[in-house]
Order: C-alpha cells, then structure tokens, then sequence
C-alpha cells in the first residue's frame, strides 16, 4: 500500500521546495552501495521540516521509513515505495556541560568519540569505530568491545511521525536491550543526551586507537558491506557459527560471505539485494543444520520483504 504519492509530494514541495527529492537512488546512500530508490525523499533541517513530514505521511497514507549513516540496511532492489528521511546538518550538532554531552541525531558516532577526547571524557572510545549516526545508534543500541549506547545514554530526544510532535524519554524507559530498543516505529531520534566520566586522556586516545586497529585488521573495510550481518546468540558468536559450517566465501551471484570476517557479507559490482537476501537465508540455513541455532539477522531491511 503506498498511499497517495501526489498529495504526500504536494505537501512536502510546499513546505520544502526543491528539497524534495523524487525517485531518487538510495545504493549510494548504504554501505553495501545496493538497492533501488525511494520514491520520495527528504532530508528534515529542522522539527518544521519534520512536521510537514508528519503532515505528508498522516493525511496521504503513505509508508516512511528513516534512513542514519546507511551502515546496517539493505535496500531492496526496487527500492522503497514512500518517503524515505535522512536527518540534515540541522541536526548535526552538539554540546557540552560539564561531564554531559548532548547531540543531534545525524551527527556521526566518530566525531562524538572526538568531542568527548578532547574534552577527557570517558564512556564513548568504544564508538570510533562503529560507523553510524547517533540516532541509528540509539535505536539500535549499538555496540562494539563490550560497550553499548545503553550504557551512557542518559535521555533521547525524539519526533514522532505520527503526528504526535516532539518528546524527551528518559533512558529507563527506552527499552534498551542487545541491539534493539522498545522506541516505536514511528519516532525519528532527532537527539540524545550521554552522560559520561571524567577520564585520562591519554588512556581514552589509546582505547581509540584500538578500537579503530581492531576494526582495520578484522573487517573488510575495503568492500561494500553492512557491518555485522547477524546478532550474536547468547554464550556465542555469529562469525564463529558461520566458519564453522564452512561458509567463508560461501556466494551467491554477487553477494559473498567475508573470508576476513565471517559475519560480513561483501558485494562485488553488480550484487544484488536479492543476491544478499538469499545468502542470508542460506546461511541461516547451514548453521541451523549444523548447529541448531538460528541466526538473527541484524541488518534492517528497507523495501518489499520483511527482515
């Protein structure tokens, strides 16, 4: 169901102008650099942009989703059938009191790490190598080297798409759990606050350079890919799953399992989304058989089929 595409359109070009974009290409917008377009698309400055948004969706009926860094999606091949927002420099800022950090939804993970360095802040290093926006981050819950989001995230600033406008939540009552949250679908994490520890500088340079080392020597960085493919099952790990069955280099069409990292799935020029789409259920398939454990993709997928 698509709802009304001319009326959706009608509304957001009145209240954007030429910032709306139509059937635009979303594989440039991912890491895997796969999938076909969204038939509308926006990049919201401000809460009025988020508002004709909510206008666009409530009255014409028509699906959203919102798009972060496009480091954990797989768009489908043709595309996404509605509105498609990604968070604009308006919403690329921070700032800081005292031992508290406080962001807007598009800014980078990385640079939050940086921000928190420079001022000896504690709590994020972690975070310099996971290469998502804080928003993404937020409602993913996002992790890397024992640490996750839920661990300093002290409050989340969201918008509602349906029609409900804006609202603080506090930590507690996120719904924070492994690499989810209870956050309903219709909100966009347009800001968080961070509450972190005062730390040595040098210790938290060396936590960070780390973690970026751990991330050059394990994953494969130079391909298309969307980070971790599958969650890890409790007391165990995806990749160790995965290699045990034999699937390194397991492919299908253009779409292969990592050699480098087996949770990874990387696209050769040409891969498809339904390449990807096969290849994980194959996997699952293997190590279900093998193991009796079925894997949960964590990639989120955007377009005609359910994740």
């Amino acid at each position: 169901m698509t709802g009304d595409l001319a009326l959706a359109t009608q509304i957001l070009v009145q209240a954007c102008g030429d910032r709306v974009r139509r059937d635009l290409p979303m594989a440039p917008l991912t890491s895997f650099r796969i999938g076909g377009p969204a038939a509308l698309y926006l990049e919201p400055e401000d809460e009025d942009d988020l508002e004709a948004a909510a206008s666009a969706i409530v009255r014409a009926q028509i699906p959203f989703t919102v798009l972060g860094k496009g480091s954990n999606v797989l768009v489908d091949d043709e595309g996404f059938p509605g509105l498609v927002l990604r968070l604009g420099r308006g919403f690329r800022w921070s700032a800081r009191e005292g031992t508290v950090v406080t962001a807007g939804g598009a800014m980078p993970l990385p640079a939050l790490a940086g921000i928190a360095l420079h001022h000896a802040l504690a709590g994020v290093a972690f975070a310099v190598a996971i290469p998502a926006s804080l928003g993404g981050a937020v409602r993913m819950n996002a992790g890397a080297h024992g640490s996750q989001m839920s661990d300093v995230v002290g409050s989340v600033d969201v918008f509602s798409l349906a029609g409900a406008g804006r609202a603080t939540i506090d930590a507690a009552d996120v719904g924070f759990a492994y690499r989810r949250t209870e956050l309903p679908s219709d909100v966009v994490v347009i800001g968080a606050r961070l509450v972190l520890t005062a730390g040595d500088p040098d210790e938290i340079r060396t936590a960070m350079e780390q973690a970026r080392r751990w991330r050059r020597e394990t994953q494969p960085l130079a391909e298309p890919n969307c980070g971790s493919v599958f969650t890890n099952p409790p007391g165990e790990h995806a990749a160790a799953l995965i290699d045990r069955a034999g699937l390194k280099g397991a492919r299908i069409g253009g779409a292969s399992v990592s050699v480098k990292h087996a949770n990874f799935i990387v696209a050769e020029p040409g891969a498809t989304a339904r390449d990807v789409r096969e290849l994980i259920g194959f996997i699952r398939e293997r190590v279900a058989a093998s193991t009796g454990i079925w894997l949960v993709p964590e990639v989120r997928a955007i377009g005609g089929w359910d994740a």
